[in-house]
């Protein structure tokens, strides 16, 4: 979906690892540095930095992994070990400003996108109106999604024998439109859409079973 948008708008993709990013000063060059027009990903954002709305840590807590860290890297440099570079230190607040702040005006029509599967382990903060224009849900396929893909891979655009009982399937079973994209997919040049449905048929009787 973003190569579609980078295509569609002739915008450059950047990829962001925030892990990587070594603090907020960091992050705001990398920014800098971006064309105008692109689009910058943050792919897995619940797992990059501590975004999960626990913004006051318990002091104790923080200052027995502290402390807990200080021993491990002591004890891994007296065994001659080399210990990896501080982590990253980008913060919240930091995030934010290069979403919305000053910095992200600078240039213009740049894109932000955020890949989760736990949004709801995302600070309020973060995804509130306003600040993520647009929330898109990429569920499991369903029989309407299903008929775009038939159209696509096997030019099928009217109803087919097996289309009742597809849709009885996937309303089923939670299948992603990869698997069904695999499965419409022609293996070989003697394959037809009646082969494909069938394909597909065998596979989602198959993922019911074992989710039974």
């Amino acid at each position: 979906m973003i190569a579609a948008m980078a295509n569609l708008l002739r915008y450059d993709i950047y990829d962001l690892e925030l892990t990587s990013v070594k603090d907020n000063t960091e992050l705001r060059k990398l920014l800098i540095d971006t064309t105008g027009k692109s689009i910058i990903v943050i792919e897995d954002i619940d797992c990059s930095l501590d975004l999960t709305g626990q913004r006051e840590k318990n002091k104790k807590k923080k200052e027995d992994k502290d402390k807990n860290e200080e021993d491990a890297v002591k004890e891994k440099m007296k065994k001659g070990g080399e210990e990896k570079e501080k982590q990253s230190e980008v913060t919240l607040s930091g995030l934010l400003n290069f979403i919305d702040g000053l910095w992200s005006a600078i240039g213009g029509e740049r894109l932000i996108i955020f890949t989760t599967n736990y949004v709801e382990k995302l600070d309020p903060a973060l995804i509130r109106r306003g600040r993520m224009d647009k929330h898109i849900f990429l569920s499991y396929c369903c029989f309407e999604s299903f008929k775009v893909l038939a159209h696509n891979y096997l030019d099928v655009v009217e109803s087919h024998v097996h289309f009742p009982e597809i849709r009885r399937l996937l309303e089923e079973t939670n299948t992603t439109p990869a698997d069904i994209a695999e499965n419409l997919m022609p293996k070989s040049s003697k394959e037809n859409a009646y082969t494909c449905y069938e394909r597909l048929i065998k596979a989602l009787k198959l993922q019911i079973r074992k989710q039974n």
